[in-house]
């Protein structure tokens, strides 16, 4: 309603506490989205500039994660294709799915590096039921993108054990290195080459959704605006003559 020179601002506590909560609120959950925005565009940069060098080669020396994060990188070496592991609640498409996990023992060396080999649907009527697919036996050259990890998800219930075959929710290389005994790369490895192993790897971009994440704190920062200018606004009453 519109302001006369005749009103005059009436403060009211109740009204004045909600419309607080209502800023506080959109404040904050706008901040998170700016910052969440700020961190993908600098993953995104960061991938930008590690796009165009040449391919990191995985070898018998550990590298460091912030050094390799989001760099292309390349290793030859066998499966260990008795450590299967089984990312859950990593759906693709709208359709449940696993993140299929399994080591790579890296040639001439005693070293190995985690792989996320790619992506499988989960059998609906099992859903116990472990999905197939094909190891390579031989010695494979495998590319793609280092990565820290392979996200995380609600951990639902009590973690189970690390163990061949194992459904988990989430997955730190050092808890596998220490239940597997191997000697492991501090990184996992996102397989981007394909081998014909019936995996998908259409990776979601770990850059991907910055202008949501924009858009969602203008929402914010404006919910917490109307908040405001609705209680001040309703506040001022007409003087009766």
């Amino acid at each position: 309603m519109p302001i006369s020179l005749g009103s005059r601002f009436r403060f009211r506590l109740i009204p004045f506490l909600a419309v607080a909560v209502a800023v506080a609120i959109g404040v904050t959950a706008g901040q998170w989205q700016t910052r969440r925005g700020d961190a993908k565009q600098a993953i995104e940069a960061l991938m930008a500039a590690r796009e165009v060098a040449a391919p990191v080669i995985i070898g018998d020396a550990p590298l460091q994660p912030d050094a390799v994060e989001y760099a292309h990188v390349k290793v030859r070496g066998q499966f260990v294709s008795d450590w299967p592991l089984f990312l859950d609640n990593r759906p693709q498409q709208g359709k449940a799915g696993f993140y299929v996990l399994m080591p790579l023992k890296i040639e001439g060396s005693e070293r190995h590096v985690l792989v996320a080999r790619g992506w499988a649907p989960r059998n609906l009527a099992d859903r116990m039921r472990l999905p197939e697919f094909v190891t390579p036996t031989a010695i494979v050259e495998i590319d793609g993108l280092a990565r820290k990890n392979t996200g995380h998800v609600m951990q639902l219930g009590t973690a189970p054990k690390i163990a061949p075959g194992a459904i988990l929710q989430n997955l730190e290389i050092e808890d596998f290195a220490a239940a597997s005994h191997l000697t492991l790369q501090p990184f996992i490895l996102e397989q981007h080459l394909d081998t014909a192993d019936g995996l998908a790897r259409d990776w979601p971009r770990p850059s991907g959704g910055i202008e949501k994440h924009r858009g969602y704190a203008v929402q914010w920062y404006g919910l917490a605006l109307a908040a405001l200018l609705f209680f001040i606004v309703t506040g001022f009453r007409r003087e009766s003559k």
